[in-house]
């Protein structure tokens, strides 16, 4: 069990690290009218925060698989605690309106996806790890 908790720390911050990158070249190709104001500074500084987090959200991993999920259904269902607790806590924390909706009227979806690329990536990662 502390093996399979290890792995998946390490799979949510590699799956955060490839979410954090997808959002940002998102951003920098001004994609979404969205994103045209949020375009991020590469730094570590901004990329600590989301991969420590990405680590902790995956530890829940080898307790959803349990549930009889497939992987990447598990990395998916995983990934509704970060958007829900982003959108619904966070950025109305920071003056950003419910759901984030004063940054735009995407601002959800993207939240999702990227945070569903986050599942995707943990649960290809545990997967090519052997503990799916």
């Amino acid at each position: 069990m502390v093996r399979r908790l290890a792995m998946a720390y390490f799979a949510g911050a590699v799956g955060a690290l490839v979410a954090s990158l997808t959002y940002w070249l998102a951003a920098r190709a001004q994609l979404f009218d969205e994103l045209a104001g949020l375009v991020p500074l590469l730094s570590w500084s901004w990329l600590q925060r989301r991969l420590l987090w990405g680590s902790i959200f995956a530890l829940g991993y080898p307790l959803v698989r349990r549930r009889g999920f497939s992987p990447v259904r598990t990395g998916l269902v995983l990934s509704l605690l970060p958007s829900g607790l982003e959108l619904t806590l966070l950025m109305p924390l920071n003056d950003q309106g419910l759901l984030g909706l004063s940054l735009g009227g995407f601002m959800p979806l993207i939240v999702l996806a990227t945070n569903a690329i986050w599942g995707w990536a943990l649960a290809r990662i545990m997967i090519s790890a052997g503990h799916s």
